[in-house]
């Protein structure tokens, strides 16, 4: 396979994607991904606030009940960023699975993705995708876009909001 693959990788989702995709109604966007996995902390803090989120039959979760122990680096990070057990969860279960993709809307949590290297996303980035893997139209991604403040409890700032928005409508 080599460098040819282009299959979309695995995904480890922190609470955040999930959260703010359900409140989008946008949950199917996670079904071009062959794995979505799913930490037991992040699974119960998505509980919390969408118990529904996980009723979705078109997304095959991937519970992950176990997950390896933190590596000395990101047990420092951790502690510096601060993250939380989720996060730390989810970064944790990407180390463990090469070629994996963290989903997260935390800034921390994206700093110490970068700093292991591995690529991190989040609800806005599953959005703008999804115009490429043909999940949505161009035009229905900027709806959604502009109906985050109401729809969703995701916090980007105005500007960010608008500029992306700009970005995709071209």
């Amino acid at each position: 396979m080599g460098g040819t693959d282009t299959r979309p990788p695995a995904v480890v989702c922190d609470a955040g994607p999930v959260i703010h995709l359900d409140e989008l109604d946008c949950l199917d966007l996670l079904v071009g991904f062959p794995r979505v996995l799913i930490p037991t902390t992040v699974r119960k803090e998505v509980c919390r606030y969408r118990s529904a989120a996980f009723t979705r039959e078109d997304v095959i979760w991937e519970d992950v009940e176990d997950p390896p122990k933190p590596t000395p680096q990101l047990e420092a990070m951790a502690r510096l960023l601060p993250l939380h057990r989720g996060e730390v969860e989810a970064l944790c279960v990407v180390l463990a699975n090469p070629g994996a993709m963290l989903l997260t809307d935390d800034t921390a949590a994206r700093l110490a993705a970068t700093s292991l290297q591995i690529p991190a996303h989040g609800t806005l980035g599953v959005l703008v995708r999804a115009i490429r893997r043909r999940q949505r139209t161009r035009s229905e991604v900027v709806e959604l876009l502009r109906q985050i403040p109401q729809r969703s409890t995701l916090y980007v700032r105005s500007s960010l909001l608008a500029k992306i928005i700009e970005d995709v409508a071209k």
